[in-house]
């Protein structure tokens, strides 16, 4: 299992990347057919004090990739709402499996 962190108009932090880590190595133990993710921290000015921090995470698995993107006030909230997305994604996709 591998993530990838990439950041836009951020600095890096250790924090951010640790807290993604651990989420997204839940959906890898809980779904093992899943190969890769990319998360993407990204700032963006807006009129709304309460969007502006990105957090887009794109899983590598069997089929198209899943992806989410969530804008919040704080990036730990991206990261919860865009882990929460994958997370019904993923459902929807290991009936699919099972059924062929």
């Amino acid at each position: 299992m591998e993530i990838n962190f990439e950041y836009d108009n951020v600095t890096a932090s250790d924090r951010l990347e640790e807290l993604a880590t651990d989420k997204i190595n839940k959906l890898f133990e809980r779904y093992d057919f899943l190969i890769r993710a990319d998360v993407f921290f990204k700032q963006e000015n807006t009129s709304s004090p309460e969007t502006g921090l990105i957090c887009n995470i794109r899983l590598s698995a069997p089929g198209p990739r899943l992806f989410a993107e969530a804008s919040n006030e704080n990036f730990e909230a991206s990261i919860r709402e865009s882990v929460s997305d994958l997370e019904r994604q993923l459902k929807k996709r290991k009936v699919k499996l099972k059924s062929h």
